[in-house]
């Protein structure tokens, strides 16, 4: 079985580097050893700050993925730094509001930003990365969805942003079925309410923080780098038949 604690032969590509979960996960491959590709869109200060244990196993690459091809762009660059990716994680995310009864001007922008940002580049970006594994024996991709794609989201805004992880979801299982065989394996990460920034300020629609906690089966949301321990553990490829397995991060809030 592969040492999950040593990823120093693998070559990590993170979308979303620069908070929350992406941090917490930049900081968990570094600390294994990973050369990593850390995308961020506009925060690099932030990505630097992640990344700030071992700067020379780092290649930091900008693109706003709210604009078409930026995945594309991004994974060439990628590609060009060791001339292979071994494992990509899609974590980059929107959180846009998208209500039922706001504005037509507001609906369509929401929506497209969100299936732009969280669907289309993201599957871009995979079918880059399969492409790629095919020709070079194999790879990982790890997909952050949420359980907002199995239950729906609690908040009446966020219509779009449950969809479009649902979606990525379903892209990643597709995936995992068709291409194990070639040693393409594909795995989702569903959290629940992770500590960040964007969960704080959702939280306002619940009554505040400790409101959330208290609707929690734990009493506390889930930590930053629980989720990125986990996805450390996937990209080692110590289990490879999880490939398809959707992983539960969410304190026993939502069994399924």
């Amino acid at each position: 079985m592969p040492d999950v604690q040593d990823l120093t032969a693998k070559t990590v590509l993170l979308t979303g580097a620069s908070g929350g979960i992406g941090s917490a996960t930049a900081s968990a491959l570094l600390e294994r050893g990973a050369h990593l590709i850390a995308h961020y869109s506009s925060d690099r200060d932030g990505a630097e700050r992640a990344c700030a244990q071992a700067p020379e196993r780092v290649l930091l690459v900008q693109q706003d993925l709210s604009r078409a091809g930026a995945s594309r762009r991004l994974w060439q660059e990628a590609v060009a730094w060791r001339d292979r990716v071994d494992v990509v994680v899609l974590n980059a995310a929107v959180s846009v509001q998208t209500p039922l009864d706001g504005g037509d001007e507001e609906w369509d922008a929401g929506w497209d930003r969100t299936l732009r940002v969280n669907v289309l580049e993201p599957a871009s970006l995979m079918r880059e990365a399969v492409n790629h594994y095919r020709q070079h024996g194999g790879g990982a991709l790890i997909t952050l969805s949420s359980w907002a794609a199995q239950r729906g989201s609690a908040i009446p805004q966020l219509g779009a942003y449950a969809a479009s992880k649902a979606a990525v979801q379903a892209l990643a299982q597709t995936i995992a079925r068709n291409h194990a065989r070639e040693g393409i394996f594909s795995y989702v990460v569903a959290p629940g309410i992770v500590q960040t920034p964007m969960s704080e300020i959702s939280a306002i629609h619940r009554g505040g923080v400790d409101a959330v906690n208290a609707a929690l089966a734990m009493g506390e949301m889930a930590q930053p780098d629980e989720v990125g321990r986990l996805i450390a553990f996937l990209a080692s490829g110590a289990v490879k038949n999880l490939t398809g397995a959707t992983l539960d991060v969410n304190g026993a809030s939502n069994i399924r």
